[in-house]
């Protein structure tokens, strides 16, 4: 069975067109969308048949992070529209069952508790979501969000474990002059990484899983950097610490590299153990690579073709780390 622990949702622009009615309005109507049955169906079939025609089985949805508008003011409008997206994953899962799985997000605003989100954390455990998409920068570029390594975030690190719901790290918007949001998903993913690590989150909540967007950004390239900083006494290091490498593979990471060499120096450096099946097809990478002759996200035959992994490994990659990482899969018919 071939998970896919990296996609997001596909649907009607009447999605759409309700966060352009709040941003119109600022948020004061806040009934939902207005999507049609036979419209979701439509794109939800769709997707099953992107599926198909790559050997995907199961495919965990989230909002597209770069509509997630975390940052948006008044932010009241915040709340309607995440809840917008949840609830039409919920939708479309429960068109398919079991091909789809929901990864929630939640709804966050810069400069207010995480607490704000807990209610639509709930409510998302009651309605079958496996996971919880984060975005670690809730400024979206416009200013400075505690890093996820800063005890601002303690209170819902203890309410995922409370509820045994995994984090899969994403940035969303940036609205920053210095970079685009593709951009910034590989810099707050690394930051992710490195203020975590630094920090005691591991210590104080050991059972947390923290699955990382992207490959983990820059940090497995550059991890001979990491790797001496960590044990550079003029650094703050130390020659008896930790090596920077063993922390590392505390995270998960997916494959949504969309580069063989670059894929295979992720499996290399943490290990097929610690490494999710995810595509995030289709997206941007649903491009035809001149080189391969299948889509730059069509990610299957990179891993079947790499000999140096294991017939376990392979399988672990594909299916196993999905379900120890996002363990309510369970429940998804055609992944038990």
């Amino acid at each position: 069975m071939i998970i896919d622990s990296h996609a997001h949702l596909l649907a009607p622009a009447d999605l759409y067109a309700f966060k352009a009615s709040l941003l119109a309005d600022g948020g004061y109507h806040t009934k939902g969308p207005k999507i049609a049955d036979e419209a979701l169906a439509k794109f939800a079939a769709g997707n099953v048949a992107v599926m198909d025609s790559v050997g995907t089985d199961v495919q965990l949805l989230s909002p597209r992070p770069f509509h997630l508008g975390n940052s948006m003011s008044p932010g009241r409008m915040v709340a309607p529209w995440i809840r917008a997206n949840n609830e039409t994953i919920a939708r479309t899962v429960a068109l398919h069952p079991d091909r789809f799985a929901g990864v929630g997000a939640l709804p966050l605003v810069p400069e207010q508790p995480v607490s704000v989100g807990f209610a639509e954390l709930d409510r998302m455990v009651d309605a079958g979501f496996v996971g919880v998409l984060l975005n670690p920068d809730l400024h979206e570029g416009r200013g400075s969000t505690p890093h996820l390594g800063d005890r601002y975030w303690y209170p819902l690190y203890e309410k995922l474990v409370e509820r045994d719901l995994p984090i899969h790290v994403h940035s969303a918007g940036c609205y920053s002059d210095r970079e685009t949001y593709s951009e910034h998903f590989i810099t707050e993913e690394s930051i992710a990484i490195l203020s975590i690590l630094r920090s005691d989150v591991f210590t104080d909540f050991p059972s947390l899983r923290v699955m990382i967007s992207h490959g983990g950004g820059s940090v497995p390239y550059q991890i001979g950097r990491w790797q001496a900083e960590a044990l550079h006494p003029g650094l703050g290091g130390s020659p008896d610490a930790e090596r920077f490498e063993i922390g590392l593979r505390r995270f998960w990471f997916d494959t949504v590299l969309q580069n063989p060499l670059s894929l295979e120096f992720l499996l290399r450096t943490v290990g097929a153990d610690r490494v999710l099946f995810g595509t995030e097809k289709p997206g941007s990478g649903s491009a035809p690579n001149p080189d391969t002759g299948h889509d730059f996200d069509d990610i299957k035959p990179v891993i079947d073709g790499f000999e140096f992994l294991s017939d376990t490994e392979r399988q672990a990659v594909f299916e196993d780390n999905a379900r120890r990482v996002f363990p309510a899969l369970k429940t998804v018919a055609g992944a038990s």
